[in-house]
């Protein structure tokens, strides 16, 4: 409940204001009025929902007469917090769920994302009752428990629920409410502070002590108490005045698995949270200077109140599972948060392990560094040959060293700690290196053929794989083609990440029509109610507040794959195709049967596609490049290098043009894109075909993934290559696939020598970096022969060939480890037995061309 657009206090509130914020006060608060008078009229608000005998004008009448011309001096036949409610809520308790559907936003996704949890863990068999408590807490109405059903059946699902609320007169109407519907809900009216649910669990709870203020203890009598599996309050903690001593007891209520879900208008400066490690993402968080001082005084006219500390103690009394910030811009854009949170000291689910916390972040720290872990046998082993190599004897993944750096600070965990499965690796989202890339990604989809990896590296079930997430296209591939025993997903763009999330999410908890519609056509009409109700439950807290503010992209005309920094590109020239009368051309290309027919339809679109008067004014540019494209300026430098090589000295614009001929006509001659070059049709008509696709959203594919354990080798880096590289426990490392990342670096710099090193400590001999490169001989192929590394090209594309169906990149290498560097620094040098073997120079006339 809330007091909403009111002036509640025990005494008028008129002496306790100017009269130039009175003035203020008015002018918004008939804003208000207007604003619900039209969505009265327009029938916008649940009139069906409205008390017997209720009409539309009486409903009206009856909250304005409560929130602004009817003085509150309490109520005489009670006392103190519930005295104010009275007074407040008696005279409009039959309209007030009508004249708030406006006002209360994020209830249903509160409930939603709360339900999913619950349903995932009933279907995990995580629970260890065969139904779950439900507690509201500030119910009111009721109109929570009502709205539950929307997500899941509340008569059968719950054992029990409680509604808990400090006002006889709502609390009436939800007697009405449940006495219309015929369910069996526990009202209670009574202050939140001293509701235990052993008082009514009786027969579950026994004797067992409880600690009902701290909630710290996870001694044995707390772990095998019930609780309960659901607490929720919805817009009611901004108005508890002693709001500490809630949230205290609620540890307590909530069983060792038990999930809180909040709801609440907040105020907040990103500066207030900067440096915090738990929060679950800080994404849409901060509010404006004016927001802040404007919505605080609006609120606490009502003695709602929004200061940041409520929603900060609460995020610090649990741990992170969801954190989502929005606006209801319907009533100027009033800022409120959906919390979803858990006991915040990690218990083992079958109470049998009092280290299951040290031995939950050990095993995932482990992971993340292929680290295995240590018996005291083989310990001294281990730390010996650590010594003789001179590195760190532990290596610890960003992940640990933060939960070390927590615990010891007595902070939550951070929010990946409490997910429901650890895939995504932590990360400070607040940093500049994220931030950077403006809450968007670069790649809508991979532009690396996955084909020729396969190829080349020949990745078996017990190797382990470093490779760059772009769009997870070629993760998934490997995934389902290979299934290394791990793979090392990295990419700095936090947004790449959070697309391959959902991609995994999908194929978690969708059928194969679902998962087709939004990564085969780029489209889903039901997004958004599908992501919080099936998806949310497998993703991080950052993956799904970034998608619930990008839901839009599956329900637009465009789709997913025309979104991300290279659908500039994309849309230009289907643009440019069509103002030119060409699209019934491009469609025919791409239904082609055959080569000669595609052959004989390419001419037309190439007069268009590689004109010289587009490339020189908008593809030759830099701006096009890097914002379009995706080509970075240092890879741009390479390609003019290139350019010049050839005795061309006229840069302006042919060396671009020269190379997207060089890419472009090969492919039109040698591959079927309708058939199988998926890359091209994608760009040309914005979406797959059943004909021709990744191999991952195969209906064979989506049965295999769709099994338990299917991603359980899979971790999510966000972070430089570079980071994730030195932190892998040395000669661990089987195949590493960085595209054409190095491209990026400044040959002026030592950034490609110190990641190399990295890659020569943390590789097994003969292992194999496999890389791509806009360059024919990319200046860093030799920073790799200096550093115990055998580098061949494998493939280089010459005018009129093709190095793969993309075709984009001007040469592939593969750069072997022949010897460990580490060990020759500090004890001579370590060869491979047959490290000639391996050694091959990048004018070697064994060079491989790759054939699609």
């Amino acid at each position: 409940m809330v007091m909403a657009l009111s002036a509640l206090t025990t005494t008028t509130w008129a002496p306790y204001f100017n009269l130039s914020f009175q003035y203020l006060y008015i002018l918004f608060a008939l804003f208000a009025v207007f604003v619900l008078i039209d969505q009265f009229l327009i029938g916008a608000l649940p009139l069906h929902k409205f008390s017997k005998g209720s009409d539309m004008l009486t409903t009206f009448f009856k909250f304005f007469y409560a929130s602004f011309l009817k003085p509150h001096t309490g109520d005489g036949a009670l006392t103190g917090q519930q005295a104010a409610l009275e007074s407040f809520y008696k005279a409009q308790a039959d309209v007030y769920d009508a004249s708030r559907k406006l006002l209360l936003r994020g209830r249903e996704d509160m409930l939603g994302l709360a339900a999913a949890q619950l349903k995932y863990k009933a279907g995990k068999g995580l629970s260890d009752k065969k139904k779950p408590i439900w507690v509201d807490i500030g119910g009111g109405t009721g109109y929570n428990i009502e709205a539950m059903q929307a997500y899941l059946d509340v008569p059968t699902f719950f054992a029990k629920v409680y509604l808990v609320d400090l006002s006889p007169s709502l609390l009436e109407v939800a007697k009405k409410r449940f006495d219309r519907l015929g369910w069996d809900v526990e009202i209670v009216c009574q202050d939140a502070r001293t509701f235990r649910l052993e008082s009514f669990e009786a027969s579950n709870f026994g004797n067992l002590p409880t600690n009902s203020h701290t909630g710290l203890s996870t001694s044995d009598s707390k772990l095998q108490h019930p609780g309960a599996d659901l607490v929720t309050l919805s817009y009611s903690l901004s108005m508890i005045p002693d709001y500490y001593s809630v949230v205290d007891s609620i540890p307590s209520l909530l069983s060792a698995g038990g999930i809180l879900g909040v709801v609440d208008f907040y105020v907040q400066s990103i500066v207030e949270v900067s440096g915090r490690t738990y929060t679950g993402g800080s994404f849409n968080r901060h509010v404006t200077w004016l927001g802040r001082v404007f919505w605080r005084a609006w609120f606490d006219v009502d003695r709602v109140g929004l200061e940041g500390a409520r929603r900060d103690y609460l995020e610090y009394r649990f741990g992170t599972l969801k954190s989502v910030d929005e606006r209801n811009y319907l009533l100027g854009g009033i800022p409120y948060y959906v919390f979803l949170g858990t006991q915040r000291n990690l218990v083992c689910p079958t109470a049998t392990n009092p280290d299951y916390a040290q031995s939950f972040i050990e095993d995932l720290d482990a992971s993340c560094t292929e680290a295995p872990y240590l018996s005291p046998q083989i310990h001294r082993a281990k730390m010996h040959k650590a010594v003789e190599k001179a590195v760190p004897i532990e290596l610890r993944s960003k992940a640990y060293e933060c939960a070390v750096i927590n615990l010891s600070s007595n902070l939550p965990l951070p929010s990946v700690f409490y997910q429901n499965n650890q895939r995504r690796i932590y990360y400070d989202d607040q940093l500049r290196k994220h931030t950077q890339f403006n809450n968007e990604y670069i790649y809508a989809f991979t532009w690396e053929d996955p084909r020729v990896d396969h190829r080349l590296l020949k990745i078996h079930d017990n190797d382990v794989v470093l490779c760059v997430t772009s769009a997870g296209d070629n993760v998934l591939d490997y995934l389902y083609n290979a299934n290394p025993r791990r793979i090392h997903a990295v990419d700095l763009n936090p947004n790449q990440n959070h697309l391959l999330e959902l991609k995994i999410a999908a194929f978690r908890s969708l059928p194969y029509a679902q998962v087709w519609k939004m990564f085969g056509e780029g489209r889903l009409p039901t997004f958004r109610d599908t992501l919080i109700a099936k998806l949310s439950p497998h993703m991080s807290s950052q993956a799904c507040q970034y998608w619930l503010n990008h839901a839009s992209i599956f329900g637009s005309r465009h789709g997913l794959y025309e979104t991300g920094g290279s659908r500039h590109a994309i849309m230009l020239f289907r643009l440019i195709f069509k103002l030119l009368g060409l699209s019934s051309e491009v469609r025919k290309l791409c239904n082609a049967k055959t080569l000669k027919e595609q052959q004989e339809i390419w001419p037309k679109i190439r007069s268009v596609l590689l004109s010289r008067p587009l490339h020189w004014a908008v593809v030759s540019t830099e701006w096009f490049a890097w914002k379009a494209a995706g080509v970075p300026p240092a890879q741009r430098k390479m390609i003019l290098a290139d350019h010049q090589e050839h005795g061309d000295t006229d840069l302006n614009g042919e060396a671009m043009w020269t190379y997207v001929v060089n890419s472009l006509d090969p492919v039109a001659k040698h591959t079927l894109i309708g058939d199988d070059n998926y890359f091209y049709l994608l760009c040309l008509q914005g979406k797959y075909s059943q004909r021709c696709h990744p191999d991952y959203l195969s209906a064979r594919a989506h049965r295999k993934f769709s099994k338990a354990g299917a991603f359980d080798g899979l971790r999510i880096h966000t972070d430089e290559l570079q980071e994730v590289i030195s932190r892998l426990t040395p000669d661990t490392l089987s195949h590493a696939v960085v595209m054409d990342s190095m491209d990026w670096f400044d040959p002026g710099d030592d950034q490609a020598r110190t990641q190399v090193q990295a890659l020569n400590r943390a590789m097994k001999i003969g292992g194999k970096v496999l890389l791509r490169s806009a360059g024919l001989k990319p200046w860093y192929t030799s920073v790799f022969e200096q550093h115990g590394f055998s580098a061949s090209r494998v493939g280089a594309r010459l005018p009129g060939t093709c190095i793969d169906r993309v075709n984009m990149y001007a040469s592939a290498w593969i750069c072997t480890k022949i010897e460990d560097t580490t060990a020759h620094e500090h004890r001579g040098l370590a060869k491979a037995p047959n490290a000639n073997l391996f050694r091959s120079r990048s004018t070697s006339p064994e060079e491989i061309h790759l054939e699609p």
